[in-house]
Formats: structure tokens, C-alpha cells, sequence
């Protein structure tokens, strides 16, 4: 048996190996950045996806808007909204990109092993990701007409079968 099939199997060897491996000397305080980091991403990407925040992001701009009387609608009143909704706004794009780029990473993996482990598969498409936007675009529309001819396939054999056979149209 290769040491391929051995770790590809459901017993996890190969993502353990990966995993559990040491990062080289002097790349463990970066890694620690970046761990925090996409642990922090993440938190907060599905704290703010939550209706609490939705409520209480709302409940904010209620409250400056409640308090524009008091300061007679000024320019520094209208700036703190600008201003906030900015930085909230400009700051989310990268949290929320880094918790996209995971979660589409971590597809891409599960996807790739079941591409890998289908017999007859093509394997190469495991590392579709990879190709460049003319070569995807080229696999999508041969694709498409895999599946459009798969489908008036399937289409010519339903309509036979629901065609009448001799016996049935003598009657």
C-alpha cells in the first residue's frame, strides 16, 4: 500500500501529520498573530451576524438621531455618524474577507477530497481554484454542455419509456 492511500483514508493520518507538524524556528510568533487574528475574524464576523448587533447597531443611529435637536444638527453631529459608520464599515471588509477566504479554503479542501476520492473522477479538478479565469471558464462551459447533453440523455430514455410499448397500443 503507498503512503498516499494509507493517509487518504477516513483514518485522518495525512490532515494529523499536517496538522501537528512544527513550524520552523522563528515563524511561531507570526503564526500566533495569525491564529489570534482568524480567531478574532471569526468571532466577530458571527458575533455581527447575529440580530443583537443588527438591534443594536440600530439602536445607535437612533440615538444620534434622536440627539440632533440637541446640538442643533450640527456639522461635528452629522461627522460622528460619517465618521463611525467609516471606520466600522472600512474595518469589517477585512474581517469579513478573512473568514470568507477560511470558509472557501476549508471548501475547496472537503471538495478536493471528494473529487480524489471518487473513482473516475478527474483528479485535476481537485486544484481547480488554481487555474487561471480563462482555463476555469473554458472547464464551465464544457461542463455545461456535459451536463445539457446528460440531460437531453436522460430526457430521449424518459420519453421512451413512457411511450407505449406494441402490446399496450393494440389494445
Amino acid at each position: 500500500m503507498t503512503q498516499d492511500k494509507r493517509n487518504s483514508g477516513h483514518g485522518g493520518r495525512a490532515v494529523e501529520a499536517a496538522t501537528s507538524a512544527k513550524p520552523p524556528a522563528g515563524t511561531q510568533n507570526s503564526k500566533a498573530h495569525h491564529e489570534w487574528f482568524g480567531r478574532f475574524a471569526h468571532e466577530t464576523a458571527r458575533l455581527t451576524g447575529k440580530p443583537a448587533a443588527f438591534i443594536l447597531a440600530t439602536a445607535a443611529v437612533v440615538v444620534w438621531a434622536l440627539t440632533g435637536p440637541i446640538f442643533n444638527y450640527s456639522d461635528t453631529w452629522q461627522l460622528v455618524i460619517n465618521t463611525s459608520t467609516t471606520i466600522v464599515t472600512f474595518l469589517m471588509v477585512f474581517l469579513i474577507q478573512n473568514t470568507q477566504n477560511r470558509d472557501t479554503m476549508a471548501l475547496q479542501v472537503k471538495v478536493s477530497e471528494l473529487i480524489i476520492a471518487m473513482r473516475g473522477a478527474q483528479n485535476q479538478l481537485a486544484v481547480a481554484e488554481d487555474l487561471s479565469e480563462e482555463d476555469l471558464e473554458r472547464l464551465h462551459k464544457d461542463y455545461c454542455s456535459k451536463a445539457e447533453a446528460t440531460h437531453h440523455h436522460l430526457e430521449r430514455r424518459r420519453a421512451g419509456k413512457k411511450a407505449p410499448g406494441p402490446d399496450v397500443a393494440a389494445e
